[in-house]
């Protein structure tokens, strides 16, 4: 990647967009085009599919909801930041990066992933009911050198974007804004419980402009302090305020239950995200991971049925609410179904475990023991590459949820062990949780996916 072409095109990128910048002022539809115009060659080099037709359509209407919602992107971010986004999200992870993923999976004949999902600690300064993360103990920690070394070999797969959970990542502030330090051409997300976020991290996410945050939020102020404790909620609009004020990129990361899915989808809900400051949400549907988790909480399928088509109803580019975000389970139609086992993501726990997905606590290797691809080549990442789709309707992608009768069987075959350190749950206990809510969903994904299709 880091060849002389390569950094003609990104040297060519960032002037454009500076001039794009400068001009948005006077002319933002017709520069946004030119910016749209220079990308169409690296996006015909992936498999992106996209109607620029219809994309030009929506770039040109400036009553549209894209069009507010990059007014939003460019009045309310810093220069740096938003630029950076553009070059590492944009040019690197989207373009550029795809292209080598891809000749990478051919040449390996394994999966290699778009992002990788690690937990630089299991460490958090709360407490939070029924979080999973805290199965593992809060005195596991990556080091910098661990985080350091698995990007490096990455970004020679094309992987230039990087999440991390926890535990809190941001109690490992420093070493996150290192690592932006040190990789200047990637882009980083944290989900954080955002009460850490003060004055001087928001000067570091400025100056470095790579790190973004995706923020918890389990509703209104009541029922958000509720599992996380009390006060929580006012700590979290003070940082959204904060990251705002700064022209700081940052979303929101929901958790969707039984109890909660028109809260986190209402109006009102969406007006006070947009109104702080956010410009994506990521919706993750209740999984009932652990030996204490409550199926209880799993959506009935109304109730998934109804986050279906909210969830494209806000953020519909036309005439939607103008906030990006998505669903990772009711979204399966857009990436061909699970995109765990290193097929677009997997996930790194605080003790360099590997695990498929940041849900499927069962790995058959470290990071601190075997290289990146060897990770990819390891029983349990080989067996989700031969085995995937999980399902031909991409609305039941999961092994776990959708498919409980597929994780046992995978797990059993390739001797992964659980990485639970405290209370290690079997992929048949896990799965038992599942069946009743699989049997249910069935039938509608099934006629759902069957009338999506026809309009797809």
């Amino acid at each position: 990647m880091n060849t002389l072409k390569h950094k003609i095109e990104r040297t060519a990128f960032a002037k454009a967009f500076d001039v794009a910048y400068d001009k948005m002022g006077k002319d933002r539809q017709h520069e946004l085009k030119k910016m749209f115009d220079m990308a169409k060659p690296y996006i015909d080099q992936t498999d992106v599919v996209i109607d620029y037709e219809k994309a030009e359509e929506m770039i040109m209407n400036e009553d549209g909801a894209l069009v507010k919602y990059i007014d939003r992107f460019v009045g309310e971010l810093d220069k740096n930041v938003l630029k950076t986004a553009v070059l590492n999200f944009g040019f690197e992870a989207m373009f550029c990066g795809t292209k080598v993923m891809e000749d990478a999976r051919e040449k390996y004949q394994c999966n290699v992933p778009w992002l990788i999902l690690m937990d630089p600690t299991s460490a958090c300064n709360l407490h939070c009911t029924g979080c999973w993360a805290a199965e593992y103990g809060n005195k596991l920690n990556l080091s910098f050198e661990d985080m350091d070394d698995l990007i490096t070999q990455g970004k020679e797969l094309g992987i230039f974007f990087y999440m991390y959970t926890g535990g809190e990542p941001l109690v490992r502030k420093d070493d996150l804004i290192k690592i932006c330090e040190k990789h200047r051409d990637c882009a980083f997300i944290a989900f954080t419980n955002g009460t850490l976020v003060d004055q001087a991290f928001c000067d570091d996410l400025k100056r470095v402009g790579n790190l973004y945050l995706a923020i918890s939020l389990e509703g209104s102020e009541d029922v958000n302090d509720q599992r996380r404790g009390e006060g929580v909620y006012q700590k979290v609009m003070h940082a959204m305020d904060l990251l705002k004020e700064n022209g700081c990129l940052f979303g929101t990361s929901i958790c969707y239950t039984s109890s909660n899915y028109e809260k986190v989808t209402s109006d009102e809900f969406i007006q006070m995200e947009i109104d702080k400051g956010v410009k994506f949400s990521m919706y993750f549907h209740y999984m009932p991971v652990g030996n204490d988790a409550s199926p209880d909480l799993l959506p009935t399928k109304e109730q998934r049925i109804y986050m279906y088509h909210r969830i494209r109803e806000i953020r519909n580019m036309i005439s939607g609410k103008g906030l990006f975000c998505f669903d990772f389970q009711n979204d399966g139609e857009y990436v061909g179904g699970c995109i765990a086992g290193g097929r677009n993501y997997f996930h790194i726990n605080a003790n360099g475990d590997a695990e498929p997905c940041v849900f499927i606590h069962y790995s058959n290797a470290n990071i601190k023991e075997k290289s990146l691809l060897e990770v990819l080549h390891s029983p349990i990442f080989m067996a989700y590459h031969d085995s995937q789709p999980f399902n031909e309707n991409p609305l039941r992608p999961c092994p776990m949820l959708e498919n409980p009768d597929i994780l046992p069987q995978l797990v059993r075959e390739t001797g992964a062990k659980s990485t639970d350190l405290q209370s290690p749950e079997s992929a048949d206990d896990l799965c038992a949780k599942c069946h009743q809510y699989a049997e249910s969903w069935g039938p509608e994904a099934d006629r759902l996916w069957k009338a999506c299709s026809k309009t797809i």
